[in-house]
């Protein structure tokens, strides 16, 4: 099974997804900072026997608008409301690994009539973080731009499946290979999340929601803990082994792990929160 490419507008804002057809209930796949649709390939393809399978390019990434004017955290809540709209999605699952989770997490707390389980994949409602916009921004001022090479960039972005996957969000051009992004884009998309956390957010979401965590430490402890205090009808997994990018390190174990939970989550969506 194969995907078409299909365009949103949100707010002006070209909005690129990879359609992977199929029928059942819709699931919605979220890519983190700096990365692409594309990092859910394999998951996608094998959830699209028994689902309608979307996955997005945020704003900024991937074959979606580089420049977007607004990289407010509501701008990209504002993306996958219009992607379900005009893609016809009713009551999807949002899946969403790192800052796509956060924006999954937004969007399901925004619309909960909108949403009917959500996932988050090494996400949460994290933050304050003062120096994140820093780290990120030093971490790809280190990126060789352009790399040499497909398999150069494959290296440096961690080899293997994790390497593979970053490069395949990657565009040859001009005798390199560039980031389909824009530097400053990606570090200011993270400005909300230097300043405050979301705590409010997490605690008024009601629907079935699973938790899946690596080994990476992204995730502090403390705050793996207080997310099941607020809410502690959550599902949570770890997959031993693995770091910030699980759904390119173990694709086969995130995969039976969401199989298990689309089975298993109720038909009708649960009551909101009050």
């Amino acid at each position: 099974m194969t995907w078409s490419e299909r365009t949103v507008k949100s707010g002006g804002v070209r909005i690129s997804c990879r359609d992977w057809a199929g029928t059942g209930r819709p699931v919605v796949l979220l890519h983190g900072l700096a990365g692409h649709a594309g990092e859910w390939d394999a998951i996608a393809r094998q959830l699209s026997i028994r689902h309608r399978v979307v996955a997005v390019d945020q704003r900024g990434h991937g074959a979606s608008e580089r420049f977007p004017h607004d990289l407010s955290r509501a701008a990209y809540v504002a993306d996958v409301v219009a992607v379900l709209d005009q893609l016809d999605l009713r009551m999807p699952v949002l899946i969403g690994q790192s800052l796509g989770g956060h924006a999954a997490m937004l969007t399901t707390a925004a619309h909960p009539d909108l949403i009917h389980a959500l996932v988050l994949v090494e996400a949460g409602p994290g933050g304050p973080n003062p120096h994140v916009q820093e780290e990120i921004g030093g971490w790809l001022d280190s990126w060789p731009n352009p790399f040499p090479s497909r398999q150069a960039a494959v290296d440096f972005l961690g080899g293997g499946a994790v390497g593979e996957g970053w490069a395949a969000g990657l565009e040859e051009r001009d005798g390199g290979w560039w980031p389909r992004f824009d530097r400053d884009v990606m570090v200011d998309s993270l400005a909300e999340n230097a300043r405050r956390s979301f705590w409010d957010e997490w605690a008024k979401i009601a629907c079935p929601t699973l938790v899946v965590l690596g080994q990476s430490g992204i995730i502090p402890p403390q705050e793996i803990d207080d997310m099941f205090r607020l809410r502690p009808d959550t599902t949570a997994v770890s997959i031993p082994g693995t770091g910030h990018d699980v759904h390119l390190e173990r694709t086969d174990a995130l995969q039976r792990i969401l199989q298990g939970f689309l089975r298993d989550i109720p038909t009708y969506p649960a009551p909101r929160r009050t």
